[in-house]
């Protein structure tokens, strides 16, 4: 059976992230170049062992704009971003809720370590209760703060939708995972709308700890705004962040009945595994140059009609090459032509909402014709391994025309995703 598949639009945008805590901060900020990082605020990094001090917080965060801050208590930081994320999304896209049905809208969220914090409290809590001798016992609300799952629930029950409604969870490829599975969801026809994204908040000891000890984040203590410095000689590790991200995922017949507004389409998806390495990336690209040749072959399109790339570009001294070389295997000459950037060297790395952020970035550049910048990027700061003819675009936004952009997102355990979002078209 030939089955036609629907056609996929993004109608809405939300996120709580390190350079904006809307979608017009963010997109201002990223245009601008402006770094999220700074020295860690929200415990005392004294003790960590590997001196990690510096991360990229969300800054001036009011949960109580979203929710009943009573309620908003019973839920680890990452529930909150995504709850604050969807509120933003569901608004911008004006859909009207009273006129939906709504057993035809759902909501898939990724996750990459889900409620850590909370998980380490109540852990504190018990240890603490033992030594003393006395009765165990932890918050009522310990297990829904820590589940992975919890934040697409809230929102569900928020909004009364009862939809496809899980998590994804692939490390820093989970909330990519999860756009890919709204899109499928809409494209077979199981759903009308698909809230989707992905949140994280791992910015605390338990993260910074584990990371540092793996030797896979930036010390650069002394100069934290210019830590993240993707496809730079010198970096040495990425820069830990935190946020959430939402977009509003619609079938194109429906968004147009509703007289949506349309930021671009999705054209197309890939997903694959390195099936390598725990931690390291296939040092050849193998995984990645298969996940944006699935997209292409998905979207229908040549390497030639992708005009922008929001590279994965962690800053670290493994991954940044093996992208690099994926790319140039895929697009061949094209790479000179076409724009890479990352800006995760101005969010640092969300961990599992990194692809969210990432593809709103990237739905922003096919919207405005208008490339984020890598920055801190220093001139004659290249690395032998990287073919610095690439069209990086380095420091500085640019202006072109961004007929479809790709978005890559790559997770410890070799996961590997990316979508392509196109400019929309009648």
């Amino acid at each position: 059976m030939d089955l036609k598949l629907k056609r996929v639009v993004v109608t809405g945008l939300g996120t709580v992230n390190p350079i904006g805590n809307s979608v017009p901060e963010f997109w201002e900020n990223a245009i601008a170049g402006v770094s999220g990082a700074g020295p860690i605020t929200n415990f005392d990094t004294n003790a960590i062992q590997t001196k990690v001090k510096i991360g990229c917080q969300v800054k001036d965060f009011d949960i109580s704009q979203y929710m009943d801050r009573k309620e908003a208590r019973k839920l680890d930081k990452y529930s909150q971003f995504a709850v604050a994320s969807a509120v933003q999304a569901i608004q911008d896209s004006a859909l009207d809720l009273e006129k939906e049905d709504l057993n035809r809208i759902g909501v898939i969220l990724g996750f990459g370590m889900g409620g850590v914090d909370s998980f380490e409290e109540g852990v504190d809590t018990i240890h603490e209760q033992k030594k003393l001798g006395q009765e165990l016992k932890v918050t009522p609300f310990f297990v829904p703060r820590i589940l992975g799952s919890i934040a697409s629930g809230l929102i569900s029950i928020m909004y009364k939708l009862k939809g496809p409604n899980y998590a994804t969870s692939s490390a820093c490829a989970s909330s990519t995972h999860a756009i890919i599975d709204a899109v499928n969801m809409i494209r077979l026809g199981k759903a009308n709308v698909i809230v989707t994204g992905g949140a994280e908040a791992a910015l605390g000891d338990c993260g910074i700890t584990g990371f540092g000890v793996m030797h896979a984040l930036s010390t650069r203590n002394d100069s934290p705004l210019t830590a993240s410095r993707p496809m730079s000689a010198s970096r040495d590790g990425f820069v830990l962040g935190e946020g959430g991200g939402i977009l509003i995922l619609e079938e194109y017949g429906h968004a147009v009945a509703r007289g949506a507004k349309i930021y671009a389409e999705v054209a197309g998806w890939g997903a694959t595994a390195d099936a390598y390495h725990m931690t390291a990336p296939d040092p050849e690209g193998n995984g990645a140059i298969r996940v944006m040749q699935e997209a292409l072959e998905d979207a229908g399109m040549k390497p030639a009609d992708i005009d922008y790339i929001n590279m994965h570009g962690t800053s670290t001294p493994l991954g940044d090459i093996a992208e690099c070389k994926a790319i140039k295997a895929v697009f061949s000459d094209h790479v000179y032509d076409m724009n890479l950037s990352s800006t995760k060297s101005m969010t640092g790395h969300l961990l599992g909402g990194a692809g969210v952020i990432e593809a709103i970035a990237t739905v922003l550049a096919v919207q405005n014709d208008i490339i984020p910048p890598t920055i801190n990027h220093e001139e004659g700061d290249e690395d032998e391994q990287i073919d610095y003819r690439m069209n990086f675009t380095f420091n500085k936004a640019q202006k072109r025309e961004v007929r479809a952009g790709l978005s890559n997102t790559f997770g410890f355990g070799g996961h590997n995703s990316c979508v392509i979002f196109k400019k929309f078209k009648d």
